[in-house]
């Protein structure tokens, strides 16, 4: 039972107000860090804790109201020069505002937060009476990140499983719209994310729809989830979200203009049903039903608007985080942030968090040398660290560009041949691009020792996975001696996916747009066998031709004429098809209970009929090296 009985809602309204400025504050001490003779940023870091105390005190919470009134008054000997801000007093007050984050994860769950560790207190009052503060002081506290997996509980005979598709596709297709299985085709999926201050986590569910989210649209129920994650977990996630009025008054200004535009309708449905089907009538009919298109697209568009928020709220955690981490490894870094209003969905913003810390992490611990590297080699002694987000069409690019000793693609084979990841014989099949996407393997670490920042080899592959369960890409860019670029292309939204409708065997499969480069023409005289696989040149680039029809295990009933050129974090190839429907923008719907690989889920056409969506990273996993030369030769032979 709550200890704050009667009041919830101030305690849920002070908890969010509160959390926001806190990390508003832990930014400005970073900034004031570099300078510590500002004037106004110490006034607005006290009026920031002064607001927390005096929240803090309405709630009876005398243990936060102590340590954010010593805090306060340590600010207040900084503004009238008594004290003169170094290091080991920020560390104190960092260590100080972790302290009250972590009380605010206490609060959130009913209980009241203990006092803080005595150690800090007494390194406080140390710092305020003039003294040393002791060293057994909180020391720095560096986010790790942790994967957490919550089991959705399906059975496991229905999974991974391969699917027999003619079945599967005929089970969906020969049914009527009206008569689909409402467990087929639910729209309720689990997500989990825990999000932790002081351990950021991510909750990933194995199981029923974890190998399929990189297609899934934004979550819409946790309820299955929240029976089984912890009540810390639970006491992290978000469930609000602040829309701006404007943003809802056009939401509802667009449904009453569907309101009226659905009477029209109705009026002439009934003038046609009575019989009266001259020409002024349809014409109307056509307008009206031109009328609905525009306003059904705008009032979808504004709807998906009230999801978006601005990409800064997720920026403003990592300049502390880049701040803890570079002073524990002796470095000096400057975190610079670009563009934090570029707006996403809120859903990926929280599944956002985890591979930023890493690449953010990796940056500093990585891609920058010591000040002692920088100034042998003629480097500012202070290295940069961007993040940047900006939007390109329909797609948010964030780049994290360090000024670093940059990546050896050599160094990155030798290493993963040394650890087993790779063979010699396909190390020297790659190029340096291709090298550098090696750092995403499982188990791939440059350190020959496990510190407490680095070394296991599992940071790297959580971004690629995570990113890649946003239907999104990560790029490298490296040159020795200058630095790197990761960049992070990500739709705006995963509620409806963008995509391109092929036909195969006179079925049609839809496919992510976000992975089509082009559409080309499929010639005899193009098909070239290389290494046993059927292989076509495009402007210099020598790509591999994947059947969709061997993909999915079917008998080709006639020679594909169309090659889709498919990109992916790891894949470039030409998937070959027999013809096209087109572009559309759809809403998946997972198929619960069943999962056979390949498939993100169903989605339907405009005639009504079931449309399979591909996951074509698992289609292509699936597809092992002996079945992809079998079915590269009878492709081979088809040509030739």
């Amino acid at each position: 039972m709550s200890v704050f009985g009667g009041m919830e809602d101030l305690l849920q309204d002070f908890l969010t107000e509160s959390s926001e400025l806190l990390s508003e504050v832990d930014n400005k001490l970073v900034e004031l860090e570099k300078r510590p003779d500002d004037k106004a940023l110490l006034n607005d870091i006290f009026r920031g804790f002064h607001t927390i105390k005096g929240g803090a005190g309405f709630l009876n919470v005398d243990s936060m109201v102590s340590l954010c009134h010593r805090t306060e008054n340590l600010f207040d000997k900084l503004r009238n020069a008594e004290l003169k801000l170094d290091p080991e007093i920020m560390d104190e007050i960092l260590a100080a505002t972790g302290v009250v984050r972590e009380m605010f994860g206490e609060m959130s769950q009913g209980r009241q937060p203990g006092p803080a560790n005595p150690a800090l207190l007494q390194a406080l009052d140390a710092v305020l009476e003039g003294r040393k503060a002791p060293t057994s002081s909180n020391p720095v506290q560096v986010t790790k990140a942790k994967v957490i997996h919550v089991e959705a509980g399906a059975p496991p005979t229905l999974l991974n499983t391969e699917p027999n598709w003619p079945d599967l596709y005929n089970a969906l297709l020969n049914v009527e719209s009206s008569s689909i299985n409402p467990a087929l085709l639910d729209t309720a999926e689990i997500t989990a994310n825990g999000l932790l201050e002081a351990d950021e986590a991510i909750v990933t569910t194995s199981g029923l729809l974890e190998p399929m989210q990189s297609l899934k649209p934004a979550p819409t129920a946790v309820s299955n989830v929240r029976a089984q994650a912890s009540p810390q977990q639970l006491a992290t996630q978000e469930t609000t979200i602040r829309i701006d009025t404007v943003r809802l008054d056009q939401v509802l200004n667009l449904s009453g203009e569907i309101g009226l535009t659905k009477n029209r309708l109705t009026t002439l449905r009934t003038d046609i049903m009575s019989g009266k089907m001259d020409s002024v009538t349809l014409k109307a009919l056509d307008e009206a039903i031109g009328q609905l298109d525009l306003l059904v697209g705008d009032l979808q568009n504004a709807v998906m608007k009230t999801r978006m928020q601005p990409i800064g709220r997720l920026f403003q955690k990592y300049p502390r985080l880049a701040r803890d981490l570079a002073r524990q490894m002796g470095k000096d870094v400057e975190l610079v942030i670009i563009g934090e209003e570029t707006e996403l969905d809120k859903t990926m913003l929280e599944d956002l968090n985890d591979p930023l810390v890493h690449l953010v992490r990796n940056a500093v611990d990585h891609g920058v040398e010591t000040i002692e590297e920088r100034i042998a080699c003629g480097k500012p002694a202070k290295a940069v660290v961007e993040l940047t987000a900006t939007q390109v069409g329909d797609h948010i690019r964030i780049e994290i560009i360090d000024d670093g000793k940059g990546m050896r693609p050599d160094v990155i084979r030798r290493k993963a041949i040394e650890k087993g990841l790779i063979d010699i014989e396909t190390a020297n099949s790659l190029d340096d691009k291709q090298s550098l996407q090696l750092i995403f393997l499982p188990g791939f670490s440059t350190k020959d020792q496990i510190s407490s920042v680095s070394g296991r080899g599992v940071g790297m592959d959580v971004v690629k996975t995570n990113i890649q369960k946003l239907n999104g890409r990560v790029d490298i860019q490296s040159a020795v001696g200058e630095g790197s670029r990761f960049t992070i292309s990500l739709p705006l939204t995963l509620a409806i996916l963008p995509v391109l409708v092929v036909k195969v065997c006179d079925q049609p499969f839809a496919v992510p747009l976000a992975m089509v480069r082009e559409i080309i023409t499929i010639r005899q005289e193009q098909v070239q066998e290389v290494s046993g696989r059927a292989t076509i040149v495009v402007r210099d680039e020598i790509l591999s031709v994947r059947s969709l029809a061997h993909l999915i295990g079917w008998n080709e009933t006639q020679l594909p004429q169309f090659g889709v050129l498919m990109q992916s974090a790891e894949h470039s190839f030409i998937l070959a098809v027999d013809s096209f429907i087109g572009r559309d923008d759809v809403v998946i719907k997972p198929l619960q209970n069943i999962h056979p690989k390949g498939v993100a889920g169903a989605t339907l056409s405009g005639d009504g009929s079931i449309v399979l969506v591909l996951d074509m990273e698992d289609l292509l996993a699936s597809d092992t090296a002996d079945a992809a030369a079998i079915k590269t030769s009878r492709f081979i032979e088809q040509f030739t």
